[in-house]
């Protein structure tokens, strides 16, 4: 039975809309490429979807043949995409730095997600700022040392992780904080929200579990549950940026609030989140969000008053309030790209793939340019056909702005153009 109103349009004209759409065709290039360098790592996270180990693999691209690919991909032009250089750690590749000046060389926009270990240094840090990387990303999976070390199976990891993520603002960088979503971590997400805020990050992404990997000993959130963490996720937005991945429903979500829909929650997960978030948060003088777009939530829902301003006295312990320490703008709209379709990713044997979590192989960057796979691969121009996707997903009113997950659909019925099973909407087709 649906939970939320379908349809974009019946009677109710869009003030703006609630999500940014390329302005160059999806299908002939990327947006961004997410690049493992290395599965190496010196972590043992229990979600890892590469299964990473502390040594490198023989088989890893070389320095000559990386950078071959980034004359690929430079030379497709204005936009370039972005390229992220993740793993493993890509801190254990020690062509690391010499690989982001290249690339920066190239007018390729260079961003690093390393892992929250002794080799995430300032020295480390600054080598790569100095190579003309912009940004970085590091993850937190808990609000405190013991609930993110348990996930990551390194005790320490969580000092060190804060202490890389304030270094990295420090140098200028712009910092993306990654959380994986599962029902071991879903809990912990209103005190990870004050801890990056207080960071402060400029950016939080929420990654919802696809049961790859190691990922798959842990339990993911049912499709309600997973509706009412987006919800939760469009009301903080307001004064945290945020993104999701592998839960593309969060731009219909977008589309059907600011459509005017009422969006009730299915679980008591959304009121859990947003009463933990107010009781971090206590404020007391009410002042609604406007028009303006100014820094603050209206609890348009029922759980919360998460949009009023803080008292003085009760900060995030550096002065500043939870509005102030982020950002003073409208809520960052996301952007209509998905697995194979504006994103794509490169193992570090150089097998292309729509994902890190589908693990279906388009060619490999050894034997074809990956400008020439990206286009013309099989897969990933079934992928970017919305119309040939199969259940709710296929007859859908929103399938080209959200599409469902490919990764999700794959995992858990073998078949990528499957409906996701992580979203309860029902289309108005099948009402």
């Amino acid at each position: 039975m649906p939970t939320h109103a379908p349809g974009v349009m019946s009677g109710t004209a869009l003030k703006a809309v609630p999500y940014r759409q390329l302005h160059f065709d999806r299908g002939v290039r990327p947006f961004l490429v997410l690049w493992e360098l290395t599965r190496a790592c010196d972590l043992a996270c229990i979600h890892c979807r590469a299964e990473s180990r502390s040594w490198r693999d023989p088989d890893e691209l070389s320095t000559v043949e990386v950078t071959k690919v980034l004359d690929d991909l430079a030379a497709l032009g204005a936009p370039r995409p972005i390229v992220v250089l993740t793993g493993g750690d890509p801190f254990k590749r020690p062509d690391l730095a010499d690989i982001v000046s290249y690339g920066t060389k190239l007018s390729l926009r260079m961003a690093v997600s390393p892992s929250g270990t002794p080799l995430a240094t300032r020295r480390n840090l600054a080598e790569l700022r100095l190579a003309g990387a912009t940004a970085v990303s590091f993850s937190i999976d808990g609000a405190s040392a013991e609930s993110h070390d348990s996930f990551r199976k390194v005790p320490g990891s969580f000092d060190l992780t804060v202490n890389a993520c304030r270094e990295a603002v420090d140098l200028g960088f712009h910092l993306q904080v990654n959380t994986t979503v599962t029902s071991e971590t879903v809990d912990q997400l209103p005190g990870i929200l004050r801890l990056v805020s207080s960071i402060p990050a400029g950016l939080w992404s929420l990654f919802f579990l696809v049961p790859t990997g190691r990922g798959r000993l842990l339990t993911p959130l049912s499709a309600e549950q997973v509706e009412d963490v987006l919800l939760f996720l469009a009301e903080i937005s307001k004064v945290m940026p945020v993104k999701s991945t592998e839960a593309p429903q969060f731009r219909r979500i977008l589309v059907q609030r600011e459509a005017g829909y009422n969006m009730v929650p299915s679980t008591p997960l959304y009121a859990q989140l947003m009463k933990d978030v107010e009781d971090m948060f206590p404020f007391d003088t009410p002042s609604h969000a406007d028009n303006s777009g100014s820094a603050s939530i209206s609890s348009s829902t029922s759980a919360g008053t998460l949009g009023r301003t803080r008292s003085d006295g009760d900060n995030l312990g550096d002065g500043r309030s939870l509005g102030e320490s982020i950002h003073s703008g409208p809520a960052r709209r996301p952007l209509v790209v998905g697995d194979g379709y504006g994103v794509v990713f490169i193992s570090h044997t150089g097998e292309v793939l729509p994902s890190g979590f589908l693990p279906m192989v388009a060619g490999n960057v050894k034997d074809s340019s990956i400008v020439d796979i990206y286009r013309e691969s099989e897969l990933l121009n079934l992928l970017r056909s919305p119309s040939g996707y199969g259940g709710r997903c296929g007859i859908c009113e929103y399938r080209d702005i959200c599409g469902g997950s490919r990764a999700q659909a794959f995992a858990a019925y073998g078949d990528p153009l499957a409906e996701d099973p992580n979203c309860p909407f029902h289309p108005a087709q099948s009402a």
